[in-house]
């Protein structure tokens, strides 16, 4: 009877439990091309805000210097790290025009439009290829992905956003898409929505560091604050959570109006949330390619592991293990380090000797030990593996993976 009594009041809480559970939706904003410096000299008071509630931290863009995941620190290169979490090596967008995305890495969205969940997905952008060509709706690589509520296209609408000096008119409609975001999630409350704003990119082309891009900056937070003010509706109105992450696609080089390259300037960018964040949100390490894995746990989306694994990214939000993963040819070997983030747990090496998933194929994958995670470091011997001049690995940990290539 008593051990009856126990099973009914735990299941009775377990239910209630539930009850109270809050509806899970998350928004990301980019703003443009805005370095990491700017944002704070200016103490841009919306992003800064949502960060009073979370957290801010600086962050980077462009791979890693020198090695096979070097990524150009341009515009829809950086979107593309943000959607799929991988650098270009893998998801092929390489500059902001004659796109080839490979939609084998899947975007967030895909993601998400994969769960068995309904999950309801926005994009509020002035450039119509964000949707288009960089999340692929409506390709059959991409399974007909359908994103459910859409505000974009005014880069091609002449009439009502004629070309002004100094592409003001992106402005314009930087305006439009910032209205539109606000009155969406007030009204629709998509589950996940992007809103994108074009024209501080252009303020710094245009003329470079000074008073005249700081005060478009300034205005993109205000733009940024009517989304935070929908978000806020939202909360206090209906039974949500919301994770809002504010973001720049890449930074500049020293004189503001430049960006591509690999300078320290143009690869620190920034990431202000409004959500508890773990330690590697805090410890210098955190790049763009974290937020896909972040919302994705917020969402508690489920991945397939042939996805997961292409994963460059590292979430934010929750606990990880394990971090920054190395792989280094020695001899008729390679050497394996990373740095363990909490705890001592068991970790699992394995190792592909093709890149089939780039083609759409399913790799190999052989599992070689179970290592501690306090070890940091693991030497492969190749003689025992077939031969091949490209080899990839996956480490995988309790609360997270790595990966990492030798080619």
């Amino acid at each position: 009877m008593r051990k009856y009594l126990a099973l009914l009041l735990m299941s009775l809480f377990v239910t209630n439990i539930s009850v109270l559970a809050k509806t899970k939706k998350a928004v990301f904003v980019i703003i443009d091309g805005v370095p990491a410096d700017q944002i704070e000299r200016l103490h841009t008071p919306t992003i800064f805000d949502i960060a009073s509630k979370g957290a801010y931290a600086r962050a980077y863009t462009g791979g890693e210097i020198g090695l096979y995941s070097q990524t150009p620190t341009i515009s829809a290169i950086g979107y593309t790290n943000l959607l799929t979490a991988t650098w270009m090596n893998k998801h092929n967008v390489n500059g902001n025009s004659n796109l080839k995305p490979n939609y084998n890495y899947w975007t967030i969205f895909r993601i998400a439009k994969e769960q068995k969940e309904d999950y309801k997905t926005a994009i509020y952008s002035s450039w119509t290829d964000n949707r288009t060509v960089l999340l692929g709706e409506g390709k059959p690589e991409t399974n007909r992905l359908k994103i459910d509520y859409v505000k974009d296209g005014y880069d091609l609408d002449t009439k009502n956003f004629p070309k002004k000096e100094k592409d003001l008119h992106v402005f314009d409609i930087d305006e439009q898409v910032s209205k539109d975001a606000a009155q969406g999630i007030r009204e629709d409350a998509p589950d996940l929505s992007w809103v994108y704003l074009w024209y501080t990119d252009d303020a710094g082309h245009s003329m470079g560091n000074g008073e005249y891009f700081d005060a478009y900056v300034r205005k993109a937070d205000a733009q940024v604050s009517r989304i935070w003010e929908a978000v806020k509706y939202r909360e206090k109105h209906f039974d949500e959570e919301w994770m809002v992450v504010i973001t720049t696609d890449h930074g500049r080089d020293l004189t503001g109006r430049g960006h591509g390259g690999q300078s320290l300037r143009e690869r620190t960018t920034w990431i202000s949330t409004n959500v508890r964040v773990n330690n590697h949100f805090k410890k210098g390490e955190l790049s763009i390619t974290d937020i896909t894995p972040s919302i994705c746990r917020f969402l508690n989306f489920k991945v397939p592991q042939s996805v997961l694994w292409e994963q460059d990214g590292l979430p934010f939000v929750g606990k990880v293990n394990i971090s920054n993963l190395h792989a280094m040819p020695y001899d008729d070997a390679i050497c394996l380090s990373w740095k363990c983030c909490s705890g001592d747990v068991p970790v699992k090496i394995y190792v592909a000797c093709a890149n089939q998933f780039k083609e759409g194929g399913e790799d190999k994958w052989i599992e070689l030990d179970t290592v501690r995670s306090k070890s940091k470091q693991y030497k492969v011997n190749l003689q025992g593996l077939p031969k091949s001049d490209f080899y990839k690995f996956v480490l995988v940990a309790p609360e997270n993976h790595l990966n990492c290539w030798t080619k």
